[in-house]
Formats: structure tokens, C-alpha cells, sequence
């Protein structure tokens, strides 16, 4: 196991990833395992079984009152009255006036109220930064469902389930959630009575498999985890987190983006509904900041590694890698990358790693999806 400075949160299933003997790592100022023996086992596990992550990190915010949905559609760049019905789910992103990317995250409309999902590292800021923005509404109220940050109630811990067999391993474990896994649309979630009390079951994830996420009171957290376990689950860490949401061309907050990021370059276009007269914050700042980039995948040719801040040189002009990792399910090293507008899919690149420029292929993402490459 390897060293972590000692003063890191630690989540509720904390006991359970050392017992199982997790190599723990600092991610965002919490101590959480990066894999339990191979990191390509549990990318696989989860690419055509089941694969099971801890993401108790991360950090569910009830938004209630009258004003609730007047100020989702002033704070988040895509449209919440897209939520057409009581489950359904949104992804987009929290911008600042410049319209950098504050934070991505995903709108729950659970009726009469509405849930967040955000990042684990901006938690506290996201917070902060939401809350000054309420100030403006006269009935809207922020609870945080994570037990370190102020104002929390009723905290969760949050397990996500994911893969090809993903669903009926939660129906075996959780009997009492059966139906809804059954019966749940993607994107969609509900909030179901269980004999560990109120779970929230969510068709969504971060790999590009079918699979739920649920948020289930902290107490219940280790054995709702245990019972996945035991069906057959296989419990995997971070390292495996980043090569499954990589292959499925989905961005990391952090890596990918940032709150100097404007979302335009970083394919994230897709999330930001300017459409009516709707003055959500960075909108303004959005229409005198032109697209420079255009995101997209790169498959690299020669023998190497693709990484994070590599350059990327083509006839167009030069761009940068903005995630690069070894791919476990195409055994070929791919990338993200911002890279100059006129890029073709099709067309081959230089990228400049250790001084030599090998060759790549620029593609189209997602690489993998559903357990099949699509490059």
C-alpha cells in the first residue's frame, strides 16, 4: 500500500479498500484506491462483466424551493427545462463570467426538488459558488448529502455499478431496486424504498457501459457494497475509472477542463444551450470568446504513450493533448486533444514526446463503447 500523507478525508468505504488491500492515493485532497492488485483486470471486469467504483467523493446537492428551477437555468450553461419529466437527468456545466468551466456535473429532476452531482475536489468551492448565487433568488436552498461539507444533511455514500451485467447483478443484490432497474431509461433516475432506506438508483455512469449509480444513506453504504461483492462485482479504483471514461471520450474536470477553459474548445458545445433568452452566467462572455479548438481523438501510430501536455503538431498548426493513457480494450495508447479547427478526422499527426515526433491518427470519439471499439 503505498504512503499518503495522513491528513486526507477518507470515505466511508475506506475499511473496505484496505482490508481488500487497494494501493490508496491522494485524488483531490481524499485517500482512495487506485486499483486493488490490476488496473486492467478491472478495466476489463468492467468492459464485460461488472465492475463496481466507490465514488462517495463525490458530492450530491438537493436545490429546493419555489425558485429552484430559475436558478438551475441561470448557473447551468445547459437548459433544465429540457427535464421534461420527474427522473430524468442533465449533464452540463457550471461557467463563470468569463465563462470558464467552474465545474461539470449532472441535474437530477426529482420532483418537487432537484439533485447535483458534482465533482469531489470543487466541491467546496462549487458550493460557495453556488450559494453566493442564491443570494439573488428569494426561496431557493442548497443541502449538501456529503457529510465533511456545511449545512449537510441525511449524507450519502455513493457506489457506482458498471458494465454489461451490471443491472442484474443490482437486481440479485437489491432485490427492492429490481423494478426500477428494470424498468429506468437511461439518463434517468428514481428514488426507491429499500430495506436499507431511501436509495436513489441513476441509469448513468462514467465508463461507456450500461450500469446505475446509487446514492444510499452513509450508514448502509458498506453493505450495500458488500452485497455487490458478493454477486460477483469486481471492485475497481480510480486507474481504472480514467482508462474507461478515456476510451469513452468523456472529459475529466481537472484535466480536460478547467475554470480557464472555454468549454467550445473542449467538445463540450453539446452542454450549452444558448437558445432563447435565457441569461445563464457566462452566456455573454460566450458570444465574444470564439471557438480556437476542436476536441477530438488521437490513436498513436509509433510506440509511445500519449500524455497530457504533449504537443501536437499538424499542417494546420499546433495543438495539445489534454488526456493520454494506455487503452487496455484497443491495446493502443490514445488521447483527447485540443487541436486546430481545420482538423480532419482521418488525418495523421505529429505528437511530441520526449523530444521525438511520433505519428497519430485523428479520430473521432468515443474509442470504445458498450464492450465494442468504434475506431
Amino acid at each position: 500500500m503505498s504512503a499518503v500523507p495522513t491528513n486526507l478525508k477518507r470515505t466511508i468505504l475506506f475499511d473496505a479498500h484496505h482490508l481488500a488491500g487497494a494501493k490508496l492515493v491522494d485524488f483531490g485532497g481524499w485517500e482512495m484506491p487506485v486499483n486493488y492488485g490490476s488496473q486492467i483486470e478491472e478495466h476489463l471486469a468492467t468492459r464485460t462483466n461488472c465492475g463496481v467504483f466507490d465514488v462517495s467523493h463525490m458530492a450530491a446537492v438537493d436545490v429546493i424551493g419555489k425558485d429552484a428551477k430559475a436558478f438551475l437555468e441561470k448557473v447551468v450553461a445547459n437548459n433544465v427545462n429540457k427535464l421534461k419529466n420527474n427522473g430524468q437527468a442533465l449533464y452540463g456545466c457550471l461557467l463563470n463570467d468569463e465563462a470558464g468551466v467552474i465545474d461539470d456535473l449532472i441535474v437530477y429532476r426529482l420532483d418537487p426538488n432537484y439533485r447535483l452531482v458534482i465533482n469531489a475536489a470543487t466541491a467546496h468551492t462549487d458550493l460557495e459558488w453556488l450559494n453566493k448565487q442564491a443570494t439573488s433568488f428569494q426561496d431557493v436552498t442548497l443541502i449538501p448529502r456529503r457529510s465533511d461539507l456545511i449545512a449537510n444533511q441525511n449524507p450519502q455514500g455513493m457506489i457506482a455499478v458498471q458494465g454489461p451485467k451490471a443491472l442484474e447483478l443490482i437486481k440479485k443484490a437489491i432485490p427492492s431496486l429490481a423494478k426500477a432497474a428494470s424498468e429506468l431509461k437511461s439518463f434517468h433516475a428514481s428514488c426507491e424504498q429499500t430495506p436499507f432506506g431511501e436509495i436513489m438508483i441513476a441509469r448513468t455512469g462514467y465508463t461507456g457501459e450500461d450500469g446505475a449509480e446509487l446514492l444510499v444513506p452513509v450508514n448502509h453504504t458498506v453493505a450495500i457494497w458488500d452485497l455487490l461483492i458478493a454477486q460477483g462485482a469486481q471492485p475497481a479504483g480510480l486507474g481504472a475509472r480514467d482508462t474507461l471514461r478515456l476510451e469513452a471520450g468523456m472529459n475529466l474536470y481537472g484535466q480536460d477542463m478547467n475554470d480557464q477553459t472555454n468549454p467550445l474548445d473542449v467538445g463540450l458545445s453539446w452542454t450549452i444551450d444558448r437558445s432563447g433568452d435565457r441569461n445563464f452566467i457566462g452566456k455573454s462572455a460566450l458570444e465574444r470568446k470564439p471557438q480556437k479548438f476542436i476536441f477530438l481523438g488521437l490513436i498513436l501510430q509509433d510506440k509511445g504513450v500519449l500524455r497530457a501536455h504533449q504537443i501536437v503538431k499538424s499542417s494546420k498548426g499546433e495543438g495539445e493533448i489534454t488526456s493520454g493513457t494506455f487503452s487496455p480494450s484497443l491495446q493502443k495508447s490514445i488521447a483527447l486533444a485540443k487541436l486546430p479547427l481545420a482538423t480532419e478526422i482521418g488525418e495523421t499527426v505529429k505528437v511530441v514526446i520526449r523530444d521525438k515526433e511520433l505519428n497519430a491518427v485523428v479520430v473521432k470519439p468515443p474509442f470504445v463503447r458498450h464492450g465494442k471499439a468504434l475506431v
